[in-house]
């Protein structure tokens, strides 16, 4: 049972933010360590560098001949099992670096031709060049070392839907960056059948078949190889037939011979290669980072009908009462909606402050993960600082003005950004409201867009027509446009 079901959150795998996971058996899913590196969000980051650090320890550990504190660094990265993801049938195994595993890619990676060639410069870069590693074991080295990220990810995901947690759990440890050593600490974790459970965020996991040695080797490596083969007429050339006219037929290599002959697919053969060529191996990184992005809600959980969800939010959204009584229900809801129509531009949705004044607000802060459209245009080109959306929910049913964009405004800071959006029923003077909107744009370069029921019906209308356009780019340049163009 999925862990939506167990807490009875009434929520598709669209409209939350972390996978969807059933705590009795693995979903084969990976946590992607490039994916994290393409992301450009503040949870993304703190994970990248915290990765980056483990690495960058375990490389310096091994340049300075300092073997026996590398391999012991190494052996903390034992079988985790907190995620559910991975490879493993029935019960989750977790089948990555086990504890024995540890000490045999530890002698694997020592033994590669990766070591004595410096080609390795990132966690990913094992799956490449160090034989038994694939997308599984990456993906668990990567759980043990960003496991408090997780732990707080969890937390707040928790917090955010009223999933219990319990106090003072032991945890596995973690990598400590500002230390550079492994840790365990007790914290307020989610429990499942007395097993601790970490929650991971759908835009940092992936099917683990971009960043491949396969791929690499046949689509970068192979097509070197050729090129240069043609150009220097080298042994492996072939000539075609000769046309009418021609004295010799056209050259050409086939990838067959230069894997037999030249360069094999074997990860050391390949090390060596790309050590000689290291742009060949730069330009597959640079491909596959820039292609690099989060799985969609329909791969995530192919059983959903993204139509059928948007006519059923529609229909919930019409049928939510106006007032504090369902504020909270309302509040829900939209963190819902957002999360379908923004994914994956928003992420790791934060509940901020929860505040029973008898409006039942609810806070939120979504991550700015857009690496494209509206929201990554207004922090790279008009210089809105944006790196967290706050959200603001008023589930009112009178006019909106400026206590409520006050209130708002009052968010902002240098380190969490000027932009929001205000989320409420309706207005009786959408103009007023655009206009008090402008005077905050004007008067301290502070960007508060509304967004009313009409709005999301649209969105979600278009959505269930087209799953895959982007009504709610249409949306944003619009009603930004709006408000900064008085």
């Amino acid at each position: 049972m999925q862990i939506s079901k167990i807490f009875n959150l009434k929520k598709t795998q669209a409209e939350l933010d972390f996978v969807d996971i059933d705590p009795e058996r693995d979903i084969q899913l990976y946590i992607d360590s490039q994916l994290i590196g393409a992301s450009n969000h503040a949870f993304a980051d703190r994970c990248h560098n915290t990765i980056s650090d483990f690495f960058s320890f375990f490389l310096e550990l091994i340049q300075q001949g300092e073997q026996e504190r590398a391999r012991e660094l190494f052996s903390y990265l034992s079988e985790p099992n907190e995620t559910c993801l991975g490879s493993s049938k029935g019960k989750p195994k977790g089948r990555g670096v086990g504890d024995e595993q540890a000490g045999e890619i530890f002698e694997s990676i020592m033994a590669s031709k990766a070591i004595v060639t410096g080609v390795l410069h990132d966690l990913e870069d094992f799956r490449i060049f160090v034989h038994g590693v694939g997308p599984d074991k990456v993906s668990d080295m990567t759980t043990n070392i960003i496991r408090k990220n997780l732990i707080e990810y969890t937390q707040s995901q928790c917090e955010l839907h009223g999933i219990p947690m319990i106090d003072g759990i032991a945890t596995n440890p973690w990598w400590n960056a500002d230390t550079r050593q492994w840790e365990s600490s007790h914290e307020t974790m989610l429990v499942i059948n007395d097993e601790p459970i970490l929650l991971v965020p759908k835009s940092l996991v992936s099917r683990g078949i971009a960043f491949d040695f396969d791929r690499y080797h046949r689509h970068f490596v192979l097509n070197f190889v050729k090129i240069q083969e043609i150009a220097s007429n080298g042994p492996h050339v072939r000539h075609r037939k000769a046309k009418k006219g021609q004295e010799v037929g056209d050259s050409y290599v086939t990838k067959k011979d230069l894997a037999k002959f030249v360069v094999p697919p074997n990860k050391d053969y390949v090390a060596e290669f790309t050590a000689k060529h290291p742009k060949v191996f730069k330009d597959f990184k640079d491909f596959t980072k820039g292609n690099a992005k989060p799985l969609d809600n329909s791969e995530l959980n192919s059983t959903t009908n993204i139509g059928d969800l948007c006519a059923y939010l529609i229909q919930t959204l019409i049928n939510t009462p106006v007032g504090a009584e369902d504020a909270g229900n309302y509040h829900s809801l939209i963190v819902g909606i957002l999360e379908l129509i923004f994914h994956p531009t928003l992420s790791c949705p934060k509940k901020e402050v929860g505040i029973n004044d008898g409006r039942k607000r609810i806070d939120i802060t979504f991550d700015n993960a857009a690496r494209s459209g509206q929201l990554f245009d207004l922090h790279q080109i008009k210089k809105v600082a944006c790196p967290y959306i706050m959200i603001e929910c008023k589930n009112y049913g009178r006019e909106i003005g400026n206590p409520e964009l006050d209130q708002l405004a009052g968010r902002f800071t240098v380190n969490r950004g000027n932009f929001g959006m205000l989320l409420c029923r309706s207005v009786e003077n959408y103009k007023r409201l655009i206009d008090r909107c402008r005077d905050l744009w004007k008067d301290k370069r502070e960007l508060i867009i509304p967004v009313l029921d009409d709005d999301l019906v649209s969105i979600l209308q278009t959505k269930a027509l087209a799953p895959t356009d982007r009504p709610e780019e249409t949306f944003l340049a619009d009603r930004i446009r709006e408000v900064m163009l008085a």
